[in-house]
Protein backbone atom coordinates (compact mmCIF):
# COMPACT_ATOMS: atom_id res chain seq x y z
CA UNK A 1 0.00 0.00 0.00
CA UNK A 2 1.21 3.59 -0.81
CA UNK A 3 0.20 6.92 0.78
CA UNK A 4 -1.85 9.24 -1.31
CA UNK A 5 -1.60 13.16 -0.79
CA UNK A 6 -4.96 13.16 1.30
CA UNK A 7 -4.32 13.45 5.09
CA UNK A 8 -4.38 10.91 7.95
CA UNK A 9 -6.27 8.48 8.30
CA UNK A 10 -7.45 8.98 4.41
CA UNK A 11 -4.11 8.74 3.39
CA UNK A 12 -4.03 4.90 2.28
CA UNK A 13 -7.92 5.23 1.20
CA UNK A 14 -7.11 5.03 -2.27
CA UNK A 15 -4.24 1.90 -2.16
CA UNK A 16 -6.76 0.27 0.36
CA UNK A 17 -9.74 0.33 -2.03
CA UNK A 18 -8.09 -0.96 -5.01
CA UNK A 19 -6.22 -3.76 -2.81
CA UNK A 20 -7.17 -6.64 -4.97
CA UNK A 21 -7.30 -9.44 -2.62
CA UNK A 22 -9.79 -8.65 -0.63
CA UNK A 23 -13.53 -8.05 -1.78
CA UNK A 24 -15.67 -5.58 -0.99
CA UNK A 25 -17.75 -6.97 2.03
CA UNK A 26 -14.32 -7.84 3.41
CA UNK A 27 -13.10 -3.71 3.11
CA UNK A 28 -16.46 -2.98 4.50
CA UNK A 29 -15.76 -5.14 7.62
CA UNK A 30 -12.19 -3.41 7.68
CA UNK A 31 -13.72 0.03 7.72
CA UNK A 32 -15.74 -0.74 10.19
CA UNK A 33 -13.22 -1.89 12.62
CA UNK A 34 -10.41 0.95 11.60
CA UNK A 35 -13.22 3.50 12.43
CA UNK A 36 -14.40 1.99 15.68
CA UNK A 37 -10.25 2.53 16.23
CA UNK A 38 -10.34 6.13 14.98
CA UNK A 39 -13.67 6.62 17.16
CA UNK A 40 -11.86 5.79 19.98
CA UNK A 41 -8.45 7.50 19.54
CA UNK A 42 -6.49 4.46 19.42
CA UNK A 43 -7.97 3.00 22.37
CA UNK A 44 -11.51 1.50 22.10
CA UNK A 45 -13.88 1.56 24.85
CA UNK A 46 -14.74 -2.78 24.48
CA UNK A 47 -10.96 -2.92 25.01
CA UNK A 48 -10.18 -3.64 28.42
CA UNK A 49 -8.48 -1.64 30.70
CA UNK A 50 -8.44 -3.49 33.97
CA UNK A 51 -5.32 -5.55 33.26
CA UNK A 52 -7.40 -8.83 32.02
CA UNK A 53 -6.84 -7.72 28.20
CA UNK A 54 -9.23 -9.45 25.33
CA UNK A 55 -7.30 -11.11 22.71
CA UNK A 56 -7.61 -9.00 19.35
CA UNK A 57 -9.05 -12.28 17.54
CA UNK A 58 -11.75 -11.67 19.86
CA UNK A 59 -11.89 -8.09 19.23
CA UNK A 60 -12.01 -8.73 15.43
CA UNK A 61 -15.05 -11.21 16.05
CA UNK A 62 -16.77 -8.96 17.69
CA UNK A 63 -16.39 -6.18 14.93
CA UNK A 64 -17.86 -8.81 12.22
CA UNK A 65 -14.26 -9.24 10.28
CA UNK A 66 -14.67 -12.06 7.57
CA UNK A 67 -12.33 -14.80 7.68
CA UNK A 68 -10.20 -13.30 4.19
CA UNK A 69 -10.27 -10.14 6.27
CA UNK A 70 -8.75 -11.54 9.14
CA UNK A 71 -6.06 -13.40 7.29
CA UNK A 72 -5.23 -11.41 4.40
CA UNK A 73 -5.37 -8.15 5.91
CA UNK A 74 -5.51 -8.07 10.39
CA UNK A 75 -2.89 -11.43 10.27
CA UNK A 76 -0.74 -10.17 7.53
CA UNK A 77 0.53 -7.09 9.76
CA UNK A 78 0.14 -7.95 13.34
CA UNK A 79 2.29 -11.57 13.04
CA UNK A 80 4.47 -10.11 11.76
CA UNK A 81 4.88 -7.00 13.86
CA UNK A 82 4.05 -8.58 17.27
CA UNK A 83 5.26 -12.30 16.20
CA UNK A 84 2.73 -13.79 17.63
CA UNK A 85 -0.87 -15.67 16.39
CA UNK A 86 -3.95 -13.50 16.71
CA UNK A 87 -5.83 -15.19 19.35
CA UNK A 88 -2.77 -14.72 21.65
CA UNK A 89 -2.14 -10.85 21.01
CA UNK A 90 -3.57 -8.51 23.45
CA UNK A 91 -5.88 -6.31 21.57
CA UNK A 92 -4.85 -2.57 22.92
CA UNK A 93 -0.98 -3.56 21.33
CA UNK A 94 -3.14 -5.10 18.13
CA UNK A 95 -5.06 -1.45 17.60
CA UNK A 96 -2.04 0.27 18.61
CA UNK A 97 0.14 -0.81 15.71
CA UNK A 98 -2.92 0.30 13.29
CA UNK A 99 -3.37 3.56 15.30
CA UNK A 100 0.48 4.60 15.46
CA UNK A 101 1.32 2.84 11.93
CA UNK A 102 -1.59 3.60 9.63
CA UNK A 103 -4.57 5.60 11.18
CA UNK A 104 -2.78 8.39 13.32
CA UNK A 105 0.13 10.18 10.94
CA UNK A 106 1.10 9.67 7.33
CA UNK A 107 4.32 8.72 8.22
CA UNK A 108 3.94 6.34 10.61
CA UNK A 109 3.59 2.85 8.64
CA UNK A 110 7.26 3.09 7.03
CA UNK A 111 9.78 0.74 7.77
CA UNK A 112 13.51 0.83 7.96
CA UNK A 113 15.33 -2.12 6.70
CA UNK A 114 18.86 -2.75 6.82
CA UNK A 115 21.27 -2.72 4.01
CA UNK A 116 24.02 -4.06 6.05
CA UNK A 117 24.60 -7.83 8.05
CA UNK A 118 23.18 -6.54 11.55
CA UNK A 119 26.91 -7.54 13.28
CA UNK A 120 27.99 -4.16 10.83
CA UNK A 121 24.95 -1.97 12.68
CA UNK A 122 25.98 -3.26 15.93
CA UNK A 123 29.46 -2.37 15.97
CA UNK A 124 28.14 1.04 15.59
CA UNK A 125 26.80 0.43 19.38
CA UNK A 126 30.07 -1.00 20.57
CA UNK A 127 31.85 1.97 18.81
CA UNK A 128 29.96 4.83 20.50
CA UNK A 129 30.78 2.76 24.36
CA UNK A 130 34.51 2.79 23.57
CA UNK A 131 35.06 6.57 22.57
CA UNK A 132 33.25 7.45 25.69
CA UNK A 133 35.97 5.43 27.64
CA UNK A 134 33.93 1.99 28.29
CA UNK A 135 34.47 -1.06 26.87
CA UNK A 136 33.15 -4.02 25.29
CA UNK A 137 33.55 -7.42 25.99
CA UNK A 138 32.07 -10.48 23.67
CA UNK A 139 31.47 -14.11 24.82
CA UNK A 140 31.94 -13.05 28.61
CA UNK A 141 29.39 -15.41 30.19
CA UNK A 142 28.42 -14.76 33.49
CA UNK A 143 27.46 -17.55 36.26
CA UNK A 144 25.31 -14.75 38.25
CA UNK A 145 24.67 -11.62 40.29
CA UNK A 146 26.11 -11.55 43.61
CA UNK A 147 23.20 -10.20 45.78
CA UNK A 148 23.63 -9.32 49.53
CA UNK A 149 21.18 -7.03 51.93
CA UNK A 150 18.94 -6.27 48.91
CA UNK A 151 21.43 -5.34 46.87
CA UNK A 152 23.76 -6.73 44.02
CA UNK A 153 27.45 -6.05 44.86
CA UNK A 154 28.88 -7.48 41.46
CA UNK A 155 28.06 -10.05 38.89
CA UNK A 156 30.46 -13.17 39.34
CA UNK A 157 31.62 -14.29 35.39
CA UNK A 158 32.50 -17.91 34.34
CA UNK A 159 36.10 -18.07 35.73
CA UNK A 160 34.86 -17.45 38.83
CA UNK A 161 35.81 -13.10 39.03
CA UNK A 162 33.70 -10.64 40.19
CA UNK A 163 32.74 -7.19 38.25
CA UNK A 164 31.81 -4.81 40.63
CA UNK A 165 30.46 -1.41 39.14
CA UNK A 166 28.02 1.75 40.30
CA UNK A 167 24.69 0.50 38.56
CA UNK A 168 24.11 -2.77 36.83
CA UNK A 169 21.62 -3.24 33.96
CA UNK A 170 20.24 -6.41 33.17
CA UNK A 171 19.20 -6.97 29.27
CA UNK A 172 18.83 -10.42 28.99
CA UNK A 173 15.73 -12.42 28.02
CA UNK A 174 12.88 -12.53 30.25
CA UNK A 175 13.34 -16.20 31.27
CA UNK A 176 17.07 -16.08 31.53
CA UNK A 177 16.98 -13.36 34.54
CA UNK A 178 15.69 -15.10 37.15
CA UNK A 179 18.23 -17.60 36.28
CA UNK A 180 20.83 -15.43 37.32
CA UNK A 181 19.37 -14.44 40.49
CA UNK A 182 19.99 -16.43 43.72
CA UNK A 183 16.52 -18.86 44.44
CA UNK A 184 15.62 -17.23 47.31
CA UNK A 185 15.49 -13.37 45.89
CA UNK A 186 13.06 -14.60 42.88
CA UNK A 187 11.11 -16.51 45.77
CA UNK A 188 10.66 -13.39 48.21
CA UNK A 189 10.71 -11.17 45.16
CA UNK A 190 7.03 -11.44 42.83
CA UNK A 191 8.64 -8.88 40.53
CA UNK A 192 11.51 -11.96 39.09
CA UNK A 193 9.00 -14.65 40.10
CA UNK A 194 6.04 -13.57 37.84
CA UNK A 195 8.64 -13.20 34.93
CA UNK A 196 8.39 -17.01 34.57
CA UNK A 197 4.57 -16.23 33.34
CA UNK A 198 5.62 -14.11 30.83
CA UNK A 199 5.34 -16.65 27.57
CA UNK A 200 8.16 -16.51 24.73
CA UNK A 201 7.19 -16.51 20.90
CA UNK A 202 9.67 -18.42 18.01
CA UNK A 203 10.67 -16.47 14.71
CA UNK A 204 12.22 -19.13 12.12
CA UNK A 205 14.43 -17.65 9.29
CA UNK A 206 15.04 -19.38 5.74
CA UNK A 207 18.25 -18.83 4.09
CA UNK A 208 18.05 -19.76 0.80
CA UNK A 209 20.85 -19.02 -2.10
CA UNK A 210 20.19 -19.69 -5.95
CA UNK A 211 21.97 -20.46 -8.74
CA UNK A 212 20.53 -17.18 -10.31
CA UNK A 213 18.88 -14.29 -10.16
CA UNK A 214 14.96 -14.94 -9.05
CA UNK A 215 13.76 -11.61 -8.16
CA UNK A 216 13.92 -7.75 -7.99
CA UNK A 217 12.26 -6.34 -5.67
CA UNK A 218 13.53 -5.46 -2.53
CA UNK A 219 11.07 -7.74 -0.43
CA UNK A 220 7.89 -9.31 -0.66
CA UNK A 221 4.67 -10.45 1.46
CA UNK A 222 3.00 -13.75 0.81
CA UNK A 223 -0.37 -14.15 1.60
CA UNK A 224 -2.01 -17.64 2.51
CA UNK A 225 1.54 -18.85 2.95
CA UNK A 226 3.07 -20.36 6.00
CA UNK A 227 6.15 -17.97 4.37
CA UNK A 228 5.03 -14.12 5.48
CA UNK A 229 8.55 -12.40 3.97
CA UNK A 230 11.12 -12.76 1.35
CA UNK A 231 14.05 -10.14 1.71
CA UNK A 232 16.49 -9.82 -1.34
CA UNK A 233 19.39 -9.80 0.33
CA UNK A 234 21.29 -9.96 -2.88
CA UNK A 235 19.93 -6.10 -3.79
CA UNK A 236 20.04 -5.08 -0.22
CA UNK A 237 23.61 -5.33 0.72
CA UNK A 238 24.97 -7.55 -2.84
CA UNK A 239 25.36 -10.90 -0.39
CA UNK A 240 25.58 -13.35 -3.45
CA UNK A 241 26.01 -11.45 -6.05
CA UNK A 242 29.86 -12.56 -6.60
CA UNK A 243 28.99 -15.91 -8.81
CA UNK A 244 25.47 -14.44 -10.31
CA UNK A 245 23.58 -16.28 -7.73
CA UNK A 246 20.98 -14.60 -5.14
CA UNK A 247 20.37 -14.94 -1.61
CA UNK A 248 16.72 -14.56 -0.29
CA UNK A 249 15.78 -14.62 3.36
CA UNK A 250 12.48 -15.57 4.68
CA UNK A 251 11.19 -14.74 7.74
CA UNK A 252 8.24 -16.26 9.75
CA UNK A 253 6.72 -15.31 12.64
CA UNK A 254 5.17 -16.78 15.69
CA UNK A 255 6.15 -19.80 13.74
CA UNK A 256 4.95 -22.47 16.06
CA UNK A 257 4.00 -25.42 13.31
CA UNK A 258 7.47 -25.21 12.07
CA UNK A 259 9.55 -25.91 15.70
CA UNK A 260 9.51 -29.65 15.57
CA UNK A 261 9.56 -30.33 11.84
CA UNK A 262 13.42 -30.49 10.34
CA UNK A 263 15.58 -28.51 8.15
CA UNK A 264 14.91 -30.09 5.28
CA UNK A 265 10.99 -30.44 5.29
CA UNK A 266 11.08 -26.34 6.26
CA UNK A 267 13.20 -25.81 3.22
CA UNK A 268 11.08 -27.86 0.78
CA UNK A 269 7.90 -26.16 2.69
CA UNK A 270 8.99 -22.85 1.50
CA UNK A 271 10.81 -23.67 -1.94
CA UNK A 272 7.34 -25.13 -2.71
CA UNK A 273 5.86 -21.90 -1.49
CA UNK A 274 8.29 -19.62 -3.22
CA UNK A 275 7.51 -21.27 -6.60
CA UNK A 276 4.21 -20.02 -6.32
CA UNK A 277 5.19 -16.91 -5.95
CA UNK A 278 8.07 -16.33 -7.67
CA UNK A 279 8.07 -18.11 -11.43
CA UNK A 280 11.90 -17.67 -11.82
CA UNK A 281 12.15 -20.09 -8.51
CA UNK A 282 10.75 -23.10 -10.95
CA UNK A 283 13.92 -23.01 -12.92
CA UNK A 284 16.13 -21.92 -10.63
CA UNK A 285 18.62 -24.47 -8.76
CA UNK A 286 19.04 -24.16 -5.15
CA UNK A 287 22.88 -24.28 -3.61
CA UNK A 288 22.55 -24.05 -0.26
CA UNK A 289 19.83 -23.77 2.15
CA UNK A 290 19.79 -23.07 6.59
CA UNK A 291 17.39 -22.78 9.00
CA UNK A 292 17.68 -20.55 12.01
CA UNK A 293 15.06 -21.19 14.85
CA UNK A 294 14.59 -18.64 17.38
CA UNK A 295 12.78 -20.38 20.14
CA UNK A 296 12.35 -17.16 22.16
CA UNK A 297 12.51 -14.55 19.81
CA UNK A 298 10.26 -12.03 21.92
CA UNK A 299 8.01 -12.43 25.10
CA UNK A 300 4.40 -12.71 23.58
CA UNK A 301 1.96 -9.95 24.61
CA UNK A 302 -0.49 -12.04 25.77
CA UNK A 303 -3.98 -10.59 27.15
CA UNK A 304 -3.16 -9.76 30.58
CA UNK A 305 0.36 -9.88 29.86
CA UNK A 306 1.39 -6.60 31.42
CA UNK A 307 0.67 -7.38 35.29
CA UNK A 308 3.96 -9.60 34.73
CA UNK A 309 6.31 -6.47 32.96
CA UNK A 310 8.31 -5.28 35.25
CA UNK A 311 9.67 -1.74 35.72
CA UNK A 312 13.04 -0.83 34.73
CA UNK A 313 14.15 -0.16 38.36
CA UNK A 314 14.10 -3.29 40.03
CA UNK A 315 13.48 -4.02 43.34
CA UNK A 316 17.48 -4.62 44.06
CA UNK A 317 19.25 -1.58 44.81
CA UNK A 318 21.62 -0.83 42.14
CA UNK A 319 19.79 -3.71 39.73
CA UNK A 320 18.23 -1.79 36.69
CA UNK A 321 16.36 -3.61 33.62
CA UNK A 322 16.14 -2.98 30.21
CA UNK A 323 14.31 -5.38 27.39
CA UNK A 324 11.08 -5.49 25.44
CA UNK A 325 9.96 -7.33 28.02
CA UNK A 326 10.08 -4.67 30.79
CA UNK A 327 6.99 -1.85 31.20
CA UNK A 328 7.52 0.29 27.69
CA UNK A 329 3.42 0.54 27.43
CA UNK A 330 5.06 -1.14 23.88
CA UNK A 331 4.70 -4.38 22.61
CA UNK A 332 6.94 -7.01 21.86
CA UNK A 333 8.65 -4.83 19.12
CA UNK A 334 12.28 -2.86 18.44
CA UNK A 335 10.65 0.19 19.21
CA UNK A 336 9.56 -1.11 22.61
CA UNK A 337 13.39 -2.60 23.25
CA UNK A 338 14.60 1.03 22.14
CA UNK A 339 12.17 2.30 24.70
CA UNK A 340 13.30 0.29 27.05
CA UNK A 341 16.91 1.55 27.02
CA UNK A 342 15.65 4.92 27.33
CA UNK A 343 13.47 4.51 30.09
CA UNK A 344 16.32 2.56 32.04
CA UNK A 345 19.34 5.50 31.57
CA UNK A 346 16.72 7.66 32.67
CA UNK A 347 16.16 5.50 36.17
CA UNK A 348 19.59 4.80 36.25
CA UNK A 349 20.24 8.75 36.54
CA UNK A 350 17.61 9.88 38.38
CA UNK A 351 19.04 6.93 41.04
CA UNK A 352 22.24 8.81 40.75
CA UNK A 353 20.55 12.22 41.69
CA UNK A 354 21.03 13.29 37.96
CA UNK A 355 17.85 13.13 36.45
CA UNK A 356 17.62 13.85 32.49
CA UNK A 357 14.95 12.64 29.92
CA UNK A 358 15.87 10.47 26.68
CA UNK A 359 12.84 9.02 25.78
CA UNK A 360 11.26 9.71 22.32
CA UNK A 361 7.84 11.13 21.66
CA UNK A 362 5.50 9.48 20.42
CA UNK A 363 4.51 11.00 16.62
CA UNK A 364 1.31 13.16 17.03
CA UNK A 365 -1.50 12.66 15.47
CA UNK A 366 -2.31 14.48 12.15
CA UNK A 367 -5.02 15.56 9.65
CA UNK A 368 -8.23 14.21 10.86
CA UNK A 369 -7.03 11.71 12.90
CA UNK A 370 -6.02 14.51 15.53
CA UNK A 371 -9.87 15.28 15.83
CA UNK A 372 -10.83 11.76 17.39
CA UNK A 373 -6.90 12.28 19.10
CA UNK A 374 -8.20 15.38 21.19
CA UNK A 375 -11.57 14.10 21.79
CA UNK A 376 -9.84 11.04 23.69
Amino acid sequence: MKASALPAPLHMALSFATFPLLGWTDKRAIVGALFAILRGGGRPADVSGDGTGISMLAWLRRHRQTDRAIRRFWEVILVSALDETLDRIDAQYGIAVFWNAFLSTRGGYRIGIPRVPLGDLYDGCREAITKRGGEVILRGGVRGLVVANGKVEGVEREDGSIETADYYLAAVPQDVLPELLPTDVVQREPVFSNLRKLQASPITGVHLWFDRMVMHEPFLTLVDCTTQWVFNKTRLYGAGEENGGQYLQLVISASYSLTQRSRQEIIALCLEELRGAIPATREATLVKGTVVKEMSATFSPAPGSDQWRPAQKSPLAGLFLAGDWTATRWPSTMEGAVRSGYLAAEAILTDAGTPRTFLQPDLKPEGLARIWARHN
